[in-house]
């Protein structure tokens, strides 16, 4: 999954970007409103995570033409604000969550998980294919009852198959997914993870439509 976050502490941003990094996402960091805007016109995003206090004013400007253009994406806000009324606004611009500053990132990586479920309507954690059992909550898999140990970026190429079992994901959304601005996306890159996730999870559950995408089969 590809996470936009609108930060301008660098310390909390650092912290942030190699804490979300880590668990398995890309995500992308900027620290205005302009670039905030700029970033989201061009890349799809699964979540977003806001700051308030921006250099260049209220994070909820961005919150709002966000939602106004058609951005479904989960929001959490994290703000030094504890107001209740600045809680409030923040939902009712459109937020889905609401994180104090200083937060765990920890319980952050939760949050993300727990509005991640309610968006995409699935309340259980465990996930069963044939004989692929996977629980998001933990980003733990396993094939035939033996446990597999993925890497970060296998188990996000995983987690997004298992958004859409039995339906193509196509390439290029796959490399949104996967990689953060600046990094770069060498043409043969997904399929040497596909190669690697297919040793791991067996050859025959992901499916191949050349040069257009993968599917997990569910059969």
């Amino acid at each position: 999954m590809r996470i936009l976050l609108i930060e301008d502490d660098d310390i909390i941003g650092d912290a942030v970007r190699d804490h979300t990094n880590t668990a398995g996402y890309a995500t992308d960091w900027v620290r205005t409103i302009i670039d905030a805007e700029a970033a989201s016109k061009s890349i799809d995003y699964g979540l977003v995570l806001l700051d308030l206090q921006l250099p260049d004013g209220n994070g909820l400007v961005f919150l709002e033409y966000f939602r106004a253009r058609g951005g479904d994406a989960p929001v959490i806000v994290l703000t030094a604000r504890d107001q209740i009324s600045d809680r409030i606004a923040g939902l009712n611009a459109g937020a889905d969550d609401y994180l104090i500053k200083p937060f765990n990132l920890d319980e952050l990586e939760a949050r993300i998980l727990a509005v991640r479920r309610r968006y995409e309507g699935r309340r259980q954690n465990t996930i069963q294919i044939a004989d692929l059992v996977i629980e998001r909550s933990t980003h733990s898999i396993s094939v035939a009852g033996q446990d597999v140990q993925l890497t970060p970026r296998e188990w996000a190429l995983l987690d997004l198959l298992v958004e859409r079992p039995g339906k193509l994901v196509a390439l290029k959304r796959i490399e949104d997914a996967l990689y953060a601005f600046g990094e770069e996306v060498e043409s043969n890159t997904v399929q040497v993870y596909i190669s690697r996730l297919r040793k791991k999870i067996g050859m025959e559950k992901i499916r191949t439509a050349r040069g257009i995408g993968y599917m997990l089969s569910v059969e």
